[in-house]
């Protein structure tokens, strides 16, 4: 049996990628939103912070009732309990990716964790 997986994905406005790639520590999703449009809920989470890259396209967070503007080549780190909703601008969509995954979990960075050879 291999020691990885590979996938390769469509053209979806939401893709999530912990079934597609058996992802056991981290939740990756890649999300189109067209321009005018937002995500339809305002979520938290229990134990989890997402990591929010902007890939393209324009728009904002709105996070605890403070809106943020976000653009291609912005990072975002938001902490489990944070109230948070997304938005595309009404003049361009946005691509974004999320990280999910649980708050202090990470024990080691790459130079530590790296078995080299």
């Amino acid at each position: 049996m291999a020691n990885y997986t590979k996938t390769t994905i469509g053209k979806k406005n939401r893709i999530e990628l912990h079934e597609k790639l058996s992802l056991t520590g981290a939740e990756i999703s890649l999300n189109e939103l067209p321009a005018g449009a937002n995500v339809p809920f305002v979520h938290s989470h229990k134990e989890n912070e997402e990591i929010y890259g902007i890939l393209s396209g324009n728009g904002k967070a709105i996070i605890d009732g403070e809106e943020i503007s976000l653009s291609a080549g912005d990072w975002l780190k938001i902490a489990p309990a944070a109230k948070r909703q997304f938005f595309a601008s009404d003049i361009s969509g946005i691509t974004y990716i999320c990280i999910q995954v649980k708050e202090n979990s990470l024990e080691h960075f790459t130079a530590e964790d790296a078995v080299i050879g």
